[in-house]
């Protein structure tokens, strides 16, 4: 059923506004308590607190030199003081840099000449534009090669280049300061004892994550260049053009194209889908997975707890996700049921890649069924790998959970997974994550459906699709009016940062309880 746009209503209006005020609150005073009192620690643990110190005092060196040349001005000793305490929490740190990235962003597309027609664009659209981008997401409300001129989609591409890299870097460099503060091996490739993190394990991190990134889109954009020039005929200029665009958005998993039915008219083709999908796993994978893999690839016993979990899921989820979208879809004529065989096999298997948080799709997601918009939902939550471009509660978080579920229907008093024994408090982070994520879907399909007309199975889709930073959607993202882009624009935002950043903030947050209170049962079920 068609819908026409929505027409916001003042009270619509503040209705979004106020749910966004919550979700940013709610976020905030989770972190200030998760951050408020100094971090204690258990006798015999001073070296993980000096690393917290040395890295803290270094990004605040840094960043206070960056913005004093920039300014060419000493800064005042207040402004100091305050950059200086925010730079002691690297989850703050990582939330202001994210939402700088958006504004510059948003400012550069609210230019006229971002807009194809040169005429400036609407304050909603830019933001929403930037800050789909900066999370790579890829929800949209213009068509990005109808609606934005060539310094606009230069712009997204670099905001898709700088969220990518930045959401990998941030990730893996807070997985690397975890580890030194819970005083754990280090399992990007070396086995030594913990230390102080230094300069140089910074250096090794960024510059890992700089060349996969540049390795891996390169290869696609060559391949992609090779095919939309000698397949469909496209000038070589154009044809890497259309290469480098794909090749970046989907490695970064933003779903963002210059075609308005994204890869439809690709369904069949492998040679533009398939490296598509191989550039969305890859960085799914996150990239502490990649770089184990890439010293081990033949000895999977020696990769990491980690690295196996995420390996096994995104298998298990990938051909789970392929059989029953292929199954629920063949005979659809509006999605599988008008290809040939051998496309079918292939756009279920590319749909089934895209809710790892890629955001493209080979066939139109409005026509089908709802079964297979369930299984859509499912794996989008879920999501890709941690340290990686993919959004949702991730892989490893999903595991972990079923893990628990196991031990517990066994009786038995501990963990156990694959050989190792999970820790209670990497436990917790797991289960505050899940239940925190599905409380914000839920708020946010509520407020959905208060403010526009559509179907809960569409706004469902929308707002996981949102929150899990996919980009894919049924067709109404124009269509929710203003307040509901702010309602996205905040799950968007939220949902890319939230759970990283709640992840280190609560292991972060560990420390050892020196008694225990008396033990009572409450009735369960």
């Amino acid at each position: 059923m068609d819908h026409e746009l929505v027409d916001s209503t003042g009270a619509q209006l503040l209705l979004g506004l106020l749910t966004i005020a919550s979700f940013f609150l709610a976020v905030a005073g989770g972190v200030a308590l998760l951050m408020w009192s100094p971090l204690d620690h258990p006798p015999g643990t001073r070296a993980p607190r000096s690393a917290m110190r040395q890295g803290g005092a270094a990004l605040r060196r840094l960043s206070l030199r960056a913005g004093a040349s920039l300014a060419g001005v000493r800064l005042p000793a207040s402004v100091a003081r305050r950059a200086g305490q925010v730079a002691r929490h690297p989850a703050r740190l990582a939330v202001l840099g994210f939402g700088a990235a958006v504004v510059v962003g948003w400012g550069l597309l609210l230019l006229p000449v971002a807009g194809e027609s040169g005429h400036g664009t609407g304050a909603v659209t830019a933001l929403f534009t930037a800050t789909s981008a900066v999370c790579v997401t890829g929800l949209v409300i213009e068509d990005t090669g109808a609606h934005w001129s060539g310094f606009g989609e230069v712009t997204i591409l670099g905001l898709i280049q700088v969220g990518g890299f930045g959401i990998m870097t941030v990730a893996s460099l807070l997985g690397l300061l975890v580890a030194r503060r819970l005083r754990m091996r280090l399992q990007l490739g070396t086995q030594a004892e913990t230390k102080a993190m230094g300069v140089g394990e910074v250096r090794r991190v960024v510059l890992g994550v700089l060349r996969t990134s540049l390795l891996v889109e390169a290869a696609v954009a060559v391949a992609l260049t090779w095919r939309f020039a000698d397949g469909y005929g496209e000038s070589w200029g154009r044809a890497a053009y259309l290469g480098v665009f794909h090749a970046i958005s989907a490695f970064n998993n933003a779903g963002f194209g210059l075609y308005p039915d994204s890869l439809v008219r690709f369904a069949g083709d492998p040679l533009i889908c398939l490296p598509v999908c191989a550039a969305i796993v890859l960085g799914g994978l996150g990239f502490p997975v990649l770089f184990e893999l890439c010293r081990a690839p033949r000895t999977p016993r020696r990769w990491s707890l980690h690295t196996k979990v995420t390996i096994g899921m995104s298998v298990l989820l990938l051909a789970g996700g392929w059989f029953l979208i292929t199954w629920a879809e063949w005979a659809n004529p509006g999605t599988l049921g008008r290809l040939g065989l051998g496309a079918k096999l292939l756009a279920g298997f590319t749909t089934a890649v895209m809710p790892r948080t890629a955001g493209f799709n080979s066939v139109d997601l409005a026509q089908m069924h709802d079964v297979t918009l369930l299984v859509n939902d499912v794996l989008m939550f879920i999501g890709g790998g941690s340290g990686g471009t993919a959004g949702g509660i991730k892989v490893t978080t999903f595991a972990l959970l079923g893990f628990v579920i196991l031990a517990e229907i066994r009786g038995e008093p501990s963990v156990h997974a694959l050989g190792r024994r999970l820790p209670g408090g990497v436990q917790r982070e797991a289960l505050t994550i899940a239940l925190l994520s599905v409380g914000l879907v839920t708020a946010s399909t509520l407020a959905l459906l208060a403010l526009t007309p559509f179907s809960l199975n569409q706004v469902l889709f929308e707002v996981i699709s949102a929150f899990a930073t996919v980009g894919m959607t049924t067709g109404i993202t124009a269509q929710v009016g203003t307040a509901g882009h702010l309602v996205l624009i905040a799950l968007m935002f939220i949902g890319r940062l939230g759970p990283v950043t709640a992840a280190a903030a609560l292991a972060l947050r560990e420390q050892t309880r020196r008694f225990e209170l008396p033990e009572e049962r409450t009735i369960v079920g």
